[in-house]
């Protein structure tokens, strides 16, 4: 297994755990991550947005899949339930991950999913009717971030 196939697996387990500190470990400092809620994280904010959602997470679990990695990239299929904080919906959610090295650590994480069929669960109907739209898909990933920016000052508190 080449180490940064290891990497990934750490940062799933992690996961799993709710671990954010084993996951942030996994990070270079200069990480940039990107996926349809969080759409440019850099560096620290990466690693807060996971302390935020495994601090907020609800009835949690997930499986990862089809981890494989070299000496640059690697990628990975995972899995979460859980409960969405926002309107207590359940969400099955499906992503594929893949990932940039850099000094033994990940410098570059990317996760997609289908953001209509995520909406149409964490939402319901507005999801269903809007989940297509960018302009739902922008209003969630305002409110991320807004979240996200609350989450760190009150960590500097």
């Amino acid at each position: 297994m080449h180490n940064n196939e290891q990497i990934i697996h750490s940062f799933y387990q992690s996961f799993q755990k709710l671990d954010a500190e084993g996951m942030a470990a996994c990070y270079h400092p200069d990480i940039e991550f990107s996926d349809p809620a969080f759409p440019d994280l850099k560096g620290e904010m990466a690693a807060n947005m996971w302390r935020m959602l495994c601090s907020q997470a609800q009835n949690f679990e997930l499986t990862y899949s089809d981890v494989t990695a070299d000496g640059m990239s690697g990628s990975a299929n995972w899995q979460a339930s859980y409960d969405f904080s926002r309107t207590g919906r359940r969400v099955h959610n499906k992503i594929q991950a893949s990932f940039l090295f850099e000094d033994g650590k990940i410098i570059q994480h990317v996760d997609s999913f289908n953001f209509w069929r995520w909406s149409k669960m964490a939402l319901g109907p507005v999801g269903l009717v809007l989940g297509w739209t960018p302009m739902l898909r922008q209003k969630v990933s305002t409110m991320a971030n807004a979240s996200l920016h609350k989450y760190c000052e009150q960590q500097k508190s």
